[in-house]
């Protein structure tokens, strides 16, 4: 996967600099370097980056008034010598925000921190278009088709996943990063060891879900969640 990125800045040293480290990175590709804002909205409207390496303090239109301006999909890390700009950054979006000088380690962390975020959110389309996700079990990859899923529980370093058929399947992966894969609010944390199809349950109280015969429970951090569910689909 490449993660294309433009730089803005008016200092050329420091989009220099930015350059250099982005020739360094494998899956990085500078689709544009600019030393103003205004020469580069009209480009970044019609031709969208992934990830923005953006200056705040420029003339003409500065770094927060051009944010604004862009596709909601731009990732902006704002590059800054002034470390109480963070907060107005996170005000307008910013997906991070990187303190001059920056250094080659800071640059690849957010730059890896970006391409993750990629890959979960193409991975969750993926599996909320075509209806499945492939699972690591017992050294082969089994495909699991979502609405089989009725719940998914955690065994320290595995998950076993229920399926309506009554089988149970055995993967290598976290809760954590199997929530982030798995559509919301379809799926729901109903517990810390438990994640329910909530499109399938049949009965459910405060203190648990229904599958029929089988329940999971429900603890106090993921019951407003749970909760807030039900009280969508209860008809007054």
């Amino acid at each position: 996967m490449t993660l294309y990125c433009a730089i803005i800045d008016d200092e050329p040293l420091a989009a220099q600099l930015l350059e250099s480290y982005a020739k360094n990175v494998p899956y990085v590709t500078v689709t544009g370097t600019y030393n103003s804002a205004l020469k580069a909205m009209a480009d970044l409207r019609m031709h969208p980056v992934d990830l923005l390496f953006l200056d705040i303090q420029m003339p003409e239109l500065s770094g927060m008034e051009l944010a604004r301006l862009l596709p909601q999909e731009t990732r902006v890390v704002f590059t800054t010598a002034f470390k109480q700009y963070a907060i107005d950054g996170y005000k307008v979006g910013a997906f991070d925000y990187l303190l001059k000088p920056v250094s080659f380690d800071d640059f690849l962390a957010v730059t890896e921190k970006a391409l993750q975020r990629m890959t979960s959110q193409q991975q969750l389309r993926a599996a909320r278009e075509d209806r499945f996700i492939f699972v690591k079990s017992d050294y082969r990859l089994v495909r699991v088709a979502l609405d089989d899923i009725l719940y998914i529980e955690g065994l320290k370093d595995y998950v076993r996943i229920r399926l309506a058929n009554g089988d149970r399947i055995m993967s290598l992966i976290n809760m954590k990063r199997l929530e982030e894969l798995l559509p919301r609010p379809e799926f729901l944390r109903s517990h810390r060891s438990y994640i329910a199809h909530m499109t399938l349950i049949t009965t459910v109280d405060r203190q648990r879900i229904m599958f029929d015969d089988e329940a999971v429970p429900i603890s106090e951090n993921y019951k407003d969640d749970i909760m807030r569910y039900v009280d969508q689909h209860t008809l007054a």
